[in-house]
């Protein structure tokens, strides 16, 4: 049997509906931006495999960083023990975050990240006997598939199957150009009518939604806001942190920094699952108390994985190279000149980048959706001429891999011109 026969035999995959979907492609071998599936075919991996590969496929910096921690403790329950890499992780974090962040909680993935900014939101009000249980999140994002992540997103078809089950989430416009004083107004109408205790956002750039943008002085604004009345902000930099922006994080550009971060995906270079949030003294101490029930109880058996903490050390230290940082800004110059020759053709809505983001947005006869027509003929051309990248309707986007050739990058702008004229 081939690896995609024993697959459909025993395997259910995310987000597929396996009665209509195609078969899945077997990848047998990555390298740098390019993957091998079982037949031998080449993909350029455009979207860095949904994210959470900068640094490349096979990277021997963070494999060899990798067996050195197998082989000294590969493990070790965090519940009443600490070790170095987790310490290492935690200076190293706190170095590179917004100044205000000052306290360091390991989870397993985005969804289980923001899963804890939003208990920890919560918890923060209980403790102080204030009845705050409103979180505020913006129209079409994306927080993840945990239970209160999956609430906080706007995404409807991946959450209708559970209303009635949610916490109560309250949604505002996001402020894109021209509708930042909606966005203003809507926030300030719903901090004075709800029992709000925090806002959740996509900082500069909504992924899942088709890598939405909007400007740091609206998100700022939004932020001060919520500080004047006293609502904790979270800033899910699970898809944006790390270099996607063209800064470490995407809250570098803002002028006002958030009460809690959210991280994962490129946080250990494509390598181990784990998670990071990250929150300022202020809400720390709203749990530091004599009494026991103040405590966060929340946690995972791998919470702060030795092996997961190496991976990240070495992610970070890659993150920092001048050769990194020159790729980033390499492959931005690049999506900006592409966008700038693609903009003004007949079958371009907009195209947009910040970093290595790139998004342009098709014409179509009808409204496309999530997984329509449009988005599934996109995909199947894509994968045929050999580059991994998932349309969001008819949005594409590159979000390449760091270490993206120029030679590749023309060859996925290329192809993305004849889909375009092909659609």
């Amino acid at each position: 049997m081939t690896l995609t026969e024993k697959d459909s035999q025993y395997l259910w995959h995310p987000y597929t509906q396996h009665k209509t979907a195609q078969t899945p492609i077997a990848i047998s071998r990555g390298e740098g931006a390019l993957l091998w599936d079982e037949n031998g075919k080449e993909y350029i991996d455009a979207i860095a495999s949904w994210w959470v590969n900068p640094f490349g496929h096979s990277n021997k910096f963070i494999a060899d960083a990798i067996y050195k921690q197998l082989t000294t403790l590969e493990h070790v329950l965090f519940g009443g023990f600490t070790h170095e890499p987790a310490i290492k992780v935690a200076e190293k974090l706190i170095e590179i975050l917004p100044k205000n962040q000052q306290k360091i909680f390991f989870s397993d993935n985005g969804s289980t990240a923001v899963e804890v900014a939003i208990k920890v939101a919560l918890q923060y009000f209980f403790n102080k006997n204030e009845k705050r249980t409103t979180i505020i999140a913006f129209e079409n994002a994306f927080h993840g598939d945990t239970f209160a992540a999956m609430a906080a997103s706007g995404i409807s078809f991946y959450t209708q199957a559970f209303q009635g089950m949610f916490i109560d989430v309250v949604r505002i416009p996001v402020p894109v150009k021209g509708q930042e004083q909606v966005s203003f107004d809507t926030l300030k109408n719903v901090i004075q009518n709800h029992n709000c205790a925090g806002f959740i956002f996509e900082p500069l750039v909504q992924g899942a939604a088709g890598m939405v943008m909007y400007e740091p002085e609206a998100l700022a604004k939004l932020i001060q806001i919520c500080a004047a009345n006293k609502v904790l902000t979270i800033a899910d930099e699970v898809m944006t942190g790390f270099g996607k922006t063209g800064k470490t994080f995407a809250m570098d550009y803002v002028a006002e920094d958030p009460d809690m971060i959210c991280l994962s995906k490129a946080l250990t270079g494509g390598t181990i699952p784990m998670a990071i949030t990250t929150f300022t003294q202020e809400v720390f101490d709203a749990f530091y108390d004599d009494d026991i029930n103040k405590a966060l109880f929340h946690g995972h058996t791998f919470t702060a994985n030795p092996t997961g903490c190496a991976a990240a050390l070495a992610s970070i230290d890659l993150l920092q190279t001048q050769e990194m940082q020159d790729n980033i800004e390499r492959i931005n110059t690049s999506h900006l000149n592409f966008q700038k020759k693609i903009e003004n053709h007949p079958k371009v809505i907009t195209a947009r980048t910040l970093g290595v983001i790139f998004a342009v947005e098709i014409k179509s006869d009808s409204e496309e959706s999530y997984y329509g027509s449009m988005r599934n003929k996109l995909y199947n051309f894509f994968i045929e001429k050999g580059v991994v990248l998932r349309p969001v309707g008819n949005i594409v986007y590159i979000l390449p891999p760091y270490i993206m050739t120029n030679e590749q990058l023309q060859k996925v702008y290329s192809i993305i011109e004849e889909a375009i004229d092909m659609v």
